[in-house]
């Protein structure tokens, strides 16, 4: 079995080549991504240019334009650098299967079993870095037999451990620690200078990163800062107070001492990067992809041709969604023309199904609107977006299990309503309505998507008392601008005379809430029956920021 390799790529300056690479290369001067931290522009990446200005990530933004006068600021889109990598893992796919992502700035890659097919292993990583400059990327790398030494060598090969503070010298470490470390190094120097083994440091790829040999990640990672074990800066702090500031200090320390005083976490991280803990390489599963496509000897044009593909393509489609368990949301249809011109058409469902008889009906009207030109010869039926369906299964008496099962069909019918419909007028057109809990009589209610939400569960609340058929924004109504409801009023350039009224129902502003609308502060309405037979729904404002006055807010049928 071969001996397991693991190599990490780093990308210092991601966030700003990204940018670099998105805007091709329109900016030419320093270059700072800065992200909100605590209330504080932060800068994440620099490029190149930047760097050679004394610039440094982490650095706050302000401090960064007093440096350096010059400096073009981009924000930083968390989302987009995360798409970014994902790409770079499905570029990196070439070297070896298994390839995962190591933080937001790196990936590492399994490569156990792969260097040979490049001759080598500093072939394989000169090939890389070849790659990631065609592309405008810096990259660091380390190659070792654990993931955590190959992470310490990408990120921190050839940096000294710098004491935590000013005058923090050997003298002023504790006794014992110092007595132990010299101790361990005579140890050391005694060992390969009577006829032994000379220890063997790890080969260097230039501009590239480091490779520790096989069974040589002691020698590669005693050199290195405590910091290259992925510790928290507290822990990497105090543990350079103690005058702990290489690995090599770490690991001839009592592992008991260790994980009393700075937790099991640094003795995890100890054996993980010396390969006593496990710690595999888990790549991010690809997501699923449905599609299907029908290459036809001759070229087709006609309605009836083109159902006909649909009708072979579409069981296929529908069976790998069965075996994933899953049902198409969106759909779309390509047909590709004799002369490379491609017409497609998209679909939607109100829920997603994997039943050819229900979305074969959509396909059909949308198919009316595929110029064939001068003939198609291929079809391709693809899922834009795939949701996961749980098989329901009717339980309980004869007499519950068909009332479900009828239920089910209602709801499956309804559900191919809205999308035929929703194939002629659009998905986002159909709405349905909800009950809301408000006493503001235009609020009692939301709308919603059909096709992304549930019919509203059990019976629709009860106003307090009746509500008119049809509401509208309060229009003002001329009459005296007292609480009493007038005998005469105008109202849409008419006079009406009252002949009954009933209430008076008072309701008041959401407080809480600024609502332009209520600004005329509490209401009294009025249910009013005109002489005509009309009635009307008005009310009387008491003026809270405006002035008080009648106004007409519905109707009743």
């Amino acid at each position: 079995m071969p001996h397991r390799r693991i190599l990490s790529l780093w990308f210092p300056r991601l966030g700003a080549e990204r940018i670099l690479r998105a805007e091709r290369g329109g900016i030419g001067g320093p270059l700072a991504v800065a992200g909100e931290v605590s209330n504080t522009q932060v800068i994440s990446a620099l490029n190149a240019a930047a760097l050679a200005e004394g610039l440094q990530p982490g650095q706050p933004l302000r401090d960064a334009h007093a440096m350096c006068a010059g400096l073009t600021v981009r924000p930083r889109n968390p989302a987009a650098e995360a798409a970014f990598l994902a790409a770079l893992r499905r570029w990196a796919g070439k070297f070896s299967p298994w390839v995962a992502e190591a933080e937001r700035d790196g990936l590492t890659i399994d490569l156990t079993g792969c260097a040979h097919l490049f001759g080598s292993e500093a072939a394989l990583m000169e090939a890389a870095g070849r790659d990631c400059a065609e592309m405008g990327l810096s990259v660091q790398m380390g190659l070792a037999d654990t993931l955590g030494a190959a992470w310490a060598l990408a990120r921190y090969a050839g940096e000294e451990a710098a004491p935590d503070r000013s005058g923090d010298a050997i003298d002023q470490e504790a006794r014992a620690t110092r007595a132990r470390a010299q101790k361990r190094q005579s140890v050391k120097r005694r060992h390969w200078t009577r006829g032994g083994a000379a220890p063997q440091l790890q080969a260097v790829v230039p501009q590239l990163g480091r490779i520790a040999e096989p069974g040589q990640a002691y020698g590669a990672l005693a050199p290195l800062p405590v910091a290259a074990l992925r510790l928290d800066g507290a822990t990497v702090a105090q543990l350079n107070r103690l005058g702990l500031r290489r690995i090599g200090d770490l690991l001839g320390q009592p592992r008991a001492s260790l994980a009393r005083r700075f937790g099991r976490g640094l003795v995890l991280r100890l054996d993980q990067a010396m390969g006593s803990a496990p710690e595999p390489v888990s790549p991010a599963r690809s997501p699923d992809h449905f599609a299907v496509r029908l290459t036809l000897p001759e070229p087709i044009g006609l309605m009836e041709d083109l159902l006909a593909g649909i009708d072979r393509m579409l069981p296929r489609l529908c069976a790998r969604l069965e075996a994933r368990g899953k049902g198409a949301r969106v759909l779309r249809l390509e047909a590709h023309r004799c002369d490379q011109a491609m017409e497609a058409v998209t679909v939607g469902l109100a829920r997603a199904s994997r039943a050819p008889d229900r979305i074969r009906p959509l396909l059909e009207m949308k198919l009316e609107q595929i110029d064939a030109g001068y003939g198609i010869d291929m079809l391709r039926l693809e899922v834009l977006q795939a949701e996961a369906i749980h098989a329901r299964t009717p339980a309980g008496h004869a007499e519950a299990g068909a009332a479900a099962r009828a239920r089910q069909e209602d709801g499956a019918a309804l559900e191919d309503l809205i999308g035929r419909l929703g194939a002629r007028l659009g998905l986002e057109a159909i709405t349905r309505y909800h009950p809301a809990e408000s006493h503001i009589p235009e609020k009692t209610f939301t709308v919603q998507a059909a096709a992304w939400s549930e019919p509203a569960a059990g019976a629709w609340p009860l106003p307090p008392r009746p509500r008119p058929l049809l509401i509208w924004q309060p229009e003002l109504v001329h009459a005296p601008e007292r609480p009493e409801v007038p005998e005469r009023f105008r109202w849409r350039g008419r006079d009406w005379q009252l002949a009954e009224a009933e209430g008076p129902e008072r309701i008041a502003p959401e407080w809480w809430l600024e609502d332009p609308a209520w600004r005329s502060g509490v209401r009294d309405y009025w249910v009013v029956v005109t002489d005509c037979g009309t009635r009307l729904w008005l009310f009387f404002a008491h003026g809270g920021a405006l002035s008080p006055g009648w106004f007409c807010h519905g109707s009743f049928a």
